[in-house]
């Protein structure tokens, strides 16, 4: 079920209320349009965590960048609250083209992770993601389980590859030389993570 809102004393209540009790971390705005998305749960969470804190070794501590569990994403220079998403996990490379605004960042993200929930929006976001220039993205969808990775070909972001159980695929992330393979698991699929380099193996 969606809710549209026409009254704007309303709008601004409800939008104030949720930035004044920290509801509004995962919410963004479409070109104007105010999106609340549904909270993660615990495994989401869990899982954000683990990605982010393997990212954090294999690239803020070894000086290639920032790691972001959360951030907000726009594509506008001024007025940058009107268009942005909120990954997941978001990595800006130095070498990178995205511009660290403060409170956001502009441009090219070099690798997003996005986890699929029920109802979010997460494959509507490829476009805008596309349009910014992001050069990899890692879907993780739970229903059903499957990891999808997207990269930068011919000037587009395209899907390169997948790995679910039935074809538990090696995905290579060039930008931040991890690899990632859905793998069977106790009580869930696990993401088998392999720094290339190193050859240093984690399960998220």
């Amino acid at each position: 079920m969606t809710m549209l809102i026409k009254d704007p004393r309303l709008e601004e209540s409800l939008i104030e209320s949720r930035r004044r009790t920290d509801a509004d971390r995962w919410d963004e705005v479409w070109e104007g349009v105010y999106i609340v998305s549904p909270q993660p749960n615990n495994e989401h969470q869990k899982i954000v965590i683990r990605l982010g804190s393997i990212l954090e070794e294999v690239v803020d501590q070894a000086g290639l960048g920032d790691v972001f569990p959360g951030v907000n994403l726009s594509d506008q220079e001024e007025d940058w609250e009107f268009n942005y998403r909120a990954p997941d996990v978001a990595v800006f490379l130095k070498s990178g083209k995205a511009v660290d605004c403060g409170t956001y960042w502009r441009g090219p993200a070099d690798f997003l992770v996005e986890i699929v929930s029920p109802n979010d929006a997460t494959y509507e976001k490829i476009p805008f993601y596309d349009k910014l220039g992001v050069v990899e993205l890692l879907i993780v969808d739970r229903d059903p389980w499957k990891l999808e990775l997207y990269a930068r070909r011919d000037g587009r972001l395209q899907k390169t590859g997948e790995s679910n159980l039935e074809n538990r695929a090696v995905l290579q992330s060039d930008s931040v030389g991890l690899s990632f393979q859905l793998a069977p698991g106790k009580d869930r699929p696990q993401i088998a993570v392999e720094h290339s380099p190193s050859g240093k193996r984690w399960m998220a």
